[in-house]
């Protein structure tokens, strides 16, 4: 199948495309049997990157690795891709499951802190009435040791879901669908965030008109300031002045793995 081309923002590669269009390539994945793994990428993702050739090389041997932010998507319109428009991790749920509502494809939580992944269920199958989800896990803050990784294998493998959402945080997320795209029984893993706090109602998420103006950085800051204000004002300002040396030719970056 043909995948979108790829914005080259510092050597990560962000797939150029909409909500529709990441949709759609999933549903081509599913019919042509492909299996793979998302990567759903802003700021946070691309500065980790930069001194972490691993996770670089994750991002963009993925499926997708979508534009979670809007700095990612003005990037993608500056180089000539004007449908490009944000797909943010608990929009891409939204439409997935929307779509799978009849579809009959099958999902399957992973991650959250006690207790999110079954209220997100829940909820989900309330939102969305014929929306199938065949498990959920919730995983403890560390590695798995063999014995739960073995569990989970087998957990998976009885039933075998269409789309295993993964809600853990960056870069941790992006490690987990890397490493468990060949381990687990299921066909699309996509890592997706604070997408399950958002959905089972824990978390706020910003108004949609904040989402678009390409603040929420600041508005999720003021409501997480202990959490959030180190990652933001530390990679923030950097992404500004790498990406201003991309852009006038003084640094050049390679999408190479």
């Amino acid at each position: 199948m043909n995948l979108p081309p790829r914005v080259n923002v510092l050597g990560v590669g962000i797939s150029a495309l909409n909500l529709d269009a990441a949709v759609s390539t999933l549903k081509q994945a599913l019919e042509n049997g492909q299996r793979g793994y998302v990567c759903v990428t802003g700021v946070h993702g691309v500065m980790e990157s930069q001194s972490d050739s691993q996770l670089r090389a994750i991002h963009n041997r993925s499926l997708l690795t979508t534009p979670d932010g809007m700095p990612m998507v003005w990037l993608g319109r500056v180089a000539g891709h004007k449908t490009m428009s944000r797909v943010y991790g608990p929009e891409l749920m939204e439409h997935v499951f929307e779509w799978t509502r009849h579809s009959g494809h099958t999902h399957f939580f992973y991650g959250g802190n006690t207790g999110v992944a079954d209220e997100l269920k829940q909820r989900l199958q309330s939102r969305y009435p014929g929306i199938r989800v065949v498990g959920t896990y919730t995983p403890p803050f560390r590695p798995l040791t063999p014995e739960e990784e073995s569990q989970l294998i087998a957990q998976v493998a009885a039933v075998q879901p269409d789309f295993f959402w993964v809600g853990l945080s960056t870069p941790k997320q992006e490690r987990f669908v890397s490493t468990y795209n060949q381990r687990l029984d299921a066909k699309i893993l996509i890592g997706v965030g604070a997408a399950f706090d958002f959905h089972a109602g824990r978390v706020q998420q910003a108004p949609r008109w904040i989402q678009r103006s390409g603040f929420e950085w600041l508005y999720r800051t003021l409501r997480e300031p202990r959490r959030l204000w180190k990652r933001y004002f530390r990679n923030n300002p950097l992404f500004v002045w790498k990406v201003l040396g991309q852009l006038s030719g003084l640094r050049r970056y390679s999408l190479d793995p």
